[in-house]
């Protein structure tokens, strides 16, 4: 499990993508998870290198029952960088996440390449009303806050449309230990970033949701107004976990704005990369059960194929990040189809899903493999789809 202890703290992280590419870390909101950004992260896969970590007190990073600040928050990050050994990293952070960002930018302004600040604020009045939030958690635990908050954290026929969104995301917030959640509301009670970020130099980019009533509008326009050359986004029909609510839209805003400081584009691809470089990105798409599996029946004979196959295919080509995995996914399907590799086409199905390929699109790759490979061919392939899916399909 990916532990790091950091600052203190045993933080717990997941770390993904082409090695190729610059880092974005997403820090979450106070009652979440890394989970929580899932639906985001699909339109940076094999674009970006994502890291996602859970704060301290939150989900499978360790509860430490003991006052903290918003610094303190700023320093697990930076820990956690350092542990990672990654010099820079693009932030993105919404709500308490946010105010991370905001501290870690303030403060240590070479760690940071740009900065996304969602749902979020500099100063969050006040004092008394947050601690008592905390003693109440302390107390009764989330369960007895969690109406209130659902009601806060999407617009009011959002959880009936989306259920499969809300629910876990209600699910994870009653579970988050009750110590691990109020030391985190003393912190943002305690909390006045007002002061310091006007010193933030990274390109800024804030997005407000306009119907949060957690933070609204006006918290957001206070933000980009004090942060130099900041730019700001207003969705609507969003509440104050804009995240999930409007993921394809954060997420079509959010690679908009990265995309404009990637100076990586055009390195080309990565030369000899280092077995356990191409093994983070072979499981990262096609899973570490399938990927442990496969590295455990090759044996001593076909262990060096696993080596070839990791670094240069998964290392080499998966690693370079001129094509992002959905694309590589698509590619990847197209050619299967052709060429009639049944079993190869079955393995990248479910991982070109969680590349970001929709249902929708995989349907038009196989008609347009039909006009270009054949009608057998894409025949075939419907059936192979229907064979990994099933159900999944109506």
């Amino acid at each position: 499990m990916p532990l790091l202890k950091v600052n203190g703290v045993e933080v717990f992280y997941e770390l993904s993508g082409p090695t190729g590419a610059p880092v974005v870390v997403f820090s979450n909101s106070l009652g979440t998870t890394l989970a929580m950004w899932d639906w985001v992260v699909l339109a940076l896969r094999g674009r970006y290198r994502v890291l996602s970590y859970d704060t301290r007190g939150h989900g499978r990073s360790q509860v430490v029952d003991a006052p903290i600040t918003i610094d303190d928050l700023a320093a697990d990050l930076v820990g956690l960088l350092d542990g990672l050994e990654i010099t820079k990293a693009h932030v993105v952070g919404l709500s308490l996440g946010g105010m991370t960002g905001q501290a870690l930018a303030s403060r240590h302004p070479d760690r940071v390449a740009s900065l996304t600040l969602m749902a979020t604020a500099a100063y969050m009045p006040s004092q008394q009303s947050w601690d008592e939030r905390a003693s109440l958690v302390r107390s009764q635990g989330t369960a007895a806050i969690v109406e209130a908050t659902m009601g806060r954290w999407f617009t009011p026929d959002y959880p009936a449309q989306a259920p499969e969104r809300v629910s876990p995301v209600r699910e994870a917030f009653i579970s988050i230990e009750p110590a691990g959640y109020a030391v985190c509301c003393n912190a943002i009670g305690r909390m006045d970033l007002r002061s310091v970020i006007g010193q933030i130099s990274a390109p800024t980019l804030v997005i407000a949701g306009a119907d949060d009533p957690a933070t609204p509008v006006p918290m957001a326009e206070e933000i980009r107004s004090m942060i130099p050359g900041a730019e700001m986004i207003v969705l609507s029909r969003a509440a104050h976990l804009l995240a999930v609510e409007q993921a394809e839209k954060v997420g079509a805003y959010l690679v908009s704005f990265l995309d404009q400081y990637r100076g990586w584009e055009g390195d080309g691809a990565l030369g000899a990369v280092p077995f356990d470089v191409g093994l983070l990105n072979r499981k990262s798409v096609l899973g570490e059960e399938h990927v442990d599996r496969s590295l455990a029946k090759a044996g001593t004979f076909a262990q060096p194929w696993q080596d070839f196959i990791t670094r240069t295919a998964w290392g080499e080509v998966w690693g370079d990040p001129r094509l992002p995995w959905k694309t590589r996914s698509l590619v990847t399907l197209a050619m299967m189809v052709a060429l009639h590799r049944e079993e190869e086409f079955k393995l990248h199905v479910r991982p070109a899903l969680k590349n970001g390929v929709t249902a929708g699109e995989l349907q038009s790759l196989l008609l347009q493999s039909a006009i270009y490979a054949g009608v057998p061919a894409a025949n075939a392939a419907f059936r192979w789809v229907r064979d990994v899916l099933g159900e999944e399909l109506a």
